[in-house]
């Protein structure tokens, strides 16, 4: 029987650390893709680094529709050749369901079967290591094929899923740069053309925006006591939720990563929102650096009725954009739960950078 390499694409993960090379956020509404050439680059590469001809490429992806069904975007990127798009389902308060279990239950199930030789992760997640571990168990080999950060290193990966995996590659810098740019704000005469009826086919003309220095090089504080936190992934915060603060009646503990934040209320003064924040000058500063970068992002790419609907739903965050301000400010951190007061101090100055920012 012919040997084959096959991709298994964590879209989630994908998009949103490209966002994060090209851009500074991983906002994922804040690019524009041509994904033809972005599959075609991550095919070019599987054949190139395995020597075997690709069977498939998998495509894993939230379905943006009631019921989990594709949108317009989605429903062209299955239409490619030798892509199979596998989706999951959101839920109401925008969190994503199903979309791991289907990656890790594909990878299991085609190694068992002996379906392909090779297979590339691309996805930094870490509840996926079982998974790797069983296809492993039945002969097959599986890389993690790592979205480099500006710095060329992988960015948001987990470093219990690469000790799994049977190797760590890069995916192509210029498969990220030539196919994937800052999203431009849309005149308000195409303001009824919804983002995924936009097309797949993108053009990119011009040259790219140039992107925001990476806060890693910086003197960041740490948070976890001890030991050498894990980077976070972009489909592990997707799906965190924060521990709720236990107050007195009347309070409402912050919403969860992947829905609409809560602003909380209490009588109590010792409540996060009512107490003397203690936060470093540096992690201030950090904290501001992600919310500028999320809300200048936004900005650029949101209509009028966008902020109108924004700006009607102070002070709840809408659930891309808290989900985006703390996947971005735990990757800078390096830590995967982040504390109360500062999940409080990040949501307050949103809100402050959008006033400055301008809406």
């Amino acid at each position: 029987m012919r040997s084959h390499c096959a991709l298994y694409v964590d879209a989630g993960y994908l998009l949103a650390a490209a966002a994060t090379r090209v851009t500074g956020t991983s906002l994922r509404g804040s690019v524009v893709i041509s994904y033809p050439d972005l599959v075609t680059g991550l095919v070019d590469q599987a054949e190139s680094l395995s020597g075997l001809p690709l069977l498939r490429l998998n495509w894993y992806d939230s379905g943006n529709r009631p019921g989990g069904a594709p949108d317009a975007t989605q429903e062209s990127i299955g239409m490619l050749p030798r892509v199979k798009l596998r989706l999951g389902r959101t839920s109401p308060h925008g969190e994503q369901k199903g979309v791991d279990l289907r990656i890790g239950l594909d990878l299991a199930a085609h190694g068992r079967n002996h379906v392909v030789d090779i297979m590339y992760l691309v996805s930094g997640d870490d509840d996926l290591s079982e998974a790797v571990e069983e296809a492993q168990s039945h002969g097959a080999q599986v890389v993690i094929l790592a979205v480099p950060d500006q710095s060329g290193r992988p960015h948001a990966v987990s470093n219990h899923l690469v000790r799994e995996s049977d190797g760590l590659e890069l995916v192509q810098p210029a498969t990220i740069d030539d196919t994937i740019r800052p999203r431009q704000h849309q005149p308000e005469t195409q303001g009824t053309l919804s983002p995924e009826a936009a097309g797949v086919v993108v053009p990119l003309p011009g040259p790219r925006s140039v992107p925001r220095p990476s806060a890693e090089d910086a003197d960041e504080p740490a948070l976890s006591p001890g030991g050498e936190p894990e980077r976070p992934t972009p489909a592990i915060l997707a799906h965190s939720r924060p521990q709720h603060t236990a107050g007195t009646s009347g309070s409402v503990g912050a919403g969860a990563v992947g829905g609409g934040s809560k602003v909380a209320w209490s009588s109590s003064s010792d409540h996060p929102v009512l107490r003397a924040h203690t936060l470093s000058p540096a992690m201030i500063e950090m904290i501001d650096d992600v919310c500028r970068g999320v809300v200048t992002a936004w900005r650029a790419a949101a209509t009028k009725e966008d902020h109108r609907r924004v700006m009607s739903e102070r002070p709840f965050i809408p659930s891309d954009l808290d989900r985006t301000l703390l996947t971005d400010l735990s990757a800078r951190l390096d830590v995967y739960d982040i504390p109360d007061e500062i999940r409080y101090r990040l949501r307050e100055q949103f809100w402050d950078a959008v006033d400055e920012l301008g809406h």
